[in-house]
């Protein structure tokens, strides 16, 4: 189950700092997880600022 991040993102980046697989990237407005790619380890979801991400 992958991790998605919601509208609340501040493109802040400081996820895909965190994500050891490289699944988190700039999207359009705001940052994606790459469900293929994401090993649902919640690095991302710990290092987010705002509590943007959610677990899908």
């Amino acid at each position: 189950m992958a991790h998605v991040i919601n509208d609340s993102c501040i493109s802040c980046g400081a996820c895909a700092a965190q994500c050891p697989v490289n699944a988190i990237s700039e999207g359009d407005g705001k940052f994606e997880v790459d469900a293929a790619t994401c090993i649902d380890c919640g690095a991302c979801e710990a290092g987010c600022p705002v509590g943007a991400i959610v677990t899908e």
